[in-house]
């Protein structure tokens, strides 16, 4: 899926979403990651969002999220009810989706000057 769009250089955008394969501004990912407006964390361990921890999420929450997109991959997928409840308690909005909607919804929240950070889970090669 190609995205493109006019954006203000404010923040990292990401450019294309397809399948093992995210591209943020000109650059390819092929294992997971997170994203954040200002920056982004490479080879985040996270391959199968079922088998996620909470301990897995303490990147995510070092990154200080208001809202937290869980990119699940090409079909969406949900986390632990306990993965769930630590994003609620905190007060952190969490929405699981696909990495193509988690891209488009991040987009347009960044573009917001929202504090949005968003996982893209990829297998990896």
């Amino acid at each position: 899926m190609e995205l493109s769009f006019d954006h203000p250089g404010s923040y990292l955008f990401v450019r294309r979403v397809g399948p093992g394969l995210v591209t943020i501004v000109d650059r390819d990912f092929h294992s997971s990651l997170l994203l954040a407006p200002d920056q982004v964390m490479e080879d985040w361990p996270v391959t199968d969002v079922k088998a996620a921890t909470v301990a897995d999420m303490q990147a995510v929450l070092a990154l200080k999220p208001e809202i937290f997109l869980l990119g699940t991959g090409e079909t969406q997928a949900f986390p632990s009810g306990e993965i769930m409840a630590t994003f609620l308690k905190l007060g952190i909005g969490i929405e699981a989706m696909t990495n193509a909607a988690a891209a488009r919804t991040y987009s347009l929240l960044a573009g917001e000057g929202r504090r949005v950070v968003a996982a893209f889970v990829l297998a990896g090669t």
